[in-house]
């Protein structure tokens, strides 16, 4: 391993109707797919912004066998921190090479033993953790996702038409994979599901609906979970600021009356305001998109028994 890369170690779980979405989601984090349930990547990102990622090492060591990690583990200076070890249960192996409960907890104890401190299993200074993969051991910095989206599933004001809050966070993540000085709008916010994600992953996001009772009920949700943000009622057309993406999630169904020609208003308008456009559509668009000038980088379809969501990554 190249000692000046630092390497992250991201582990996953999907469901399939998910998959296109978890791809297209990896893909905006790491420029890169995985038909594993891991990813290995110098890139850093927290687990917990991923409906997705279950746990994250950040590896300190590694070796062709357990007894390199072990040996390197002694080296470890934990200034009087306590400690845990855990191993990941995510890896390639397979048939008889697999790695039984009891062989786990052994290696996780095996380790204990060779790190100079105190273990403490229930609240630790420092977790960390071991995975096998490629043939490699890997041993680092631990942290479970605390899959914080759940608790935003419990919103005082709700639709059965909006989208979930695991769609709607992965989506804010294709949109703004780094937050970074990045202005970002929600032209057609609804009750507000994407704001929250966004605003809970410290996203710089404004939202506007043209329908008052909608924004009524968006700033309902934002005070419950005590997020803050601009949130107009207003048509698209009267933005005059300029943003580096919007996120858009098209009107439909009976709650929108919006004909074709209005849906093309609200996408000409959306690449007016903003540099990056990602398009939530229940219909195929593609012509629309065509006839405005946008042009498809990436895309992916997730589903909910026979409802189809088309998502389309546009600049």
């Amino acid at each position: 391993m190249n000692q000046q890369q630092q390497l992250f170690i991201y582990t996953y779980g999907y469901r399939p109707e998910e998959t296109e979405l978890f791809h297209l989601e990896t893909r905006a984090f790491f420029g890169e797919d995985s038909n594993q349930p891991f990813i290995i990547s110098p890139i850093e990102i927290h687990p917990d912004r991923s409906p997705f990622m279950r746990e994250r090492l950040e590896v300190l060591f590694e070796g062709q066998q357990l007894s390199d990690i072990l040996e390197q583990a002694e080296q470890l200076e934990l200034n009087n921190q306590s400690f845990k070890v855990k191993f990941l249960k995510t890896n390639d192996l397979k048939g008889s090479s697999k790695i039984d409960y009891n062989e786990q907890r052994d290696i996780e104890r095996q380790l204990g033993m060779a790190i100079e401190g105190e273990a403490d299993m229930r609240a630790p200074d420092l977790e960390f953790g071991i995975i096998t993969l490629g043939g490699h051991w890997y041993f680092g910095h631990y942290i479970k996702s605390k899959a914080q989206w759940l608790d935003h599933m419990h919103k005082p004001k709700s639709y059965s038409i909006a989208l979930s809050t695991r769609v709607a966070r992965a989506v804010t993540n294709i949109a703004v994979p780094d937050p970074n000085e990045i202005k970002v709008i929600d032209p057609c916010c609804g009750i507000g599901t994407v704001l929250v994600e966004a605003l809970s992953m410290d996203i710089d996001i404004v939202g506007r609906d043209i329908n008052h009772f909608v924004v009524r009920g968006t700033r309902e949700n934002l005070k419950h979970f005590n997020m803050e943000t601009d949130v107009v009622c207003g048509d698209i057309s009267d933005v005059r600021d300029h943003y580096d993406v919007a996120i858009l999630d098209m009107p439909y169904n009976h709650f929108s009356h919006a004909t074709e020609e209005n849906q093309y208003e609200l996408l000409r308008e959306a690449r007016r305001i903003a540099d990056k456009v990602v398009i939530v559509s229940v219909g195929d668009i593609d012509h629309m998109l065509d006839q405005i000038g946008f042009t498809i980088v990436d895309r992916c379809t997730t589903r909910k028994g026979n409802f189809v969501r088309h998502i389309i990554v546009c600049i």
